[in-house]
């Protein structure tokens, strides 16, 4: 039988998880809330919670991506 050629000296990659980052670059800021933004023709939460940001899912209203940003700070207790 032949030695294995593959030695198991490479380096190991643990993995970490994604964190999720701040709004991105093609997102646009809607104007009268405070975490909401437009992405993609959805309204988009993002909260700082920690340090890291917390995105919520998409939402069709502007209004309903406030109402889970602010549940969000008061859940966390986030100062404002």
């Amino acid at each position: 039988m032949k030695p294995l050629r593959q030695h198991n000296n490479r380096p190991v990659i643990s993995y970490v998880p994604r964190v999720e980052p701040a709004p991105p670059d093609h997102a646009s800021k809607v104007d009268g809330y405070r975490d909401v933004w437009k992405l993609r023709g959805k309204y988009v939460a993002f909260v700082l919670m920690g340090n890291r940001f917390q995105r919520s899912q998409a939402f069709t209203g502007p209004e309903s991506a406030q109402r889970w940003a602010t549940q969000m700070r008061q859940e966390g207790e986030i100062e404002e």
